[in-house]
């Protein structure tokens, strides 16, 4: 009788082919990564150009308000 060792006593599978959902599915997740990728990237150029605009506008004059009319009642025309 033949020596059992782990070798020949169960039997090894090779791993099973690509199917073609594993392989649709692979490359949609590479394709939202790299789609992710490009949005973070877009996202803190226009962040950082943002920040340096506001860094290099002067601040806008603030507008002189009306007095307010307190106390006076509105004019009645006619009657």
């Amino acid at each position: 009788m033949t020596k059992l060792t782990k070798d020949n006593l169960f039997k090894v599978y090779d791993s099973k082919p690509e199917t073609a959902m594993d392989k649709t599915t692979r490359v949609v997740r590479q394709m939202v990564d790299e789609e992710a990728e490009q949005r973070d990237a877009k996202n803190s150029r226009l962040r950082n150009a943002r920040a340096e605009r506001e860094a290099n506008t002067p601040p806008a004059p603030k507008l002189q308000q009306r007095p307010n009319r307190v106390g006076s009642k509105p004019v009645r025309r006619g009657s």
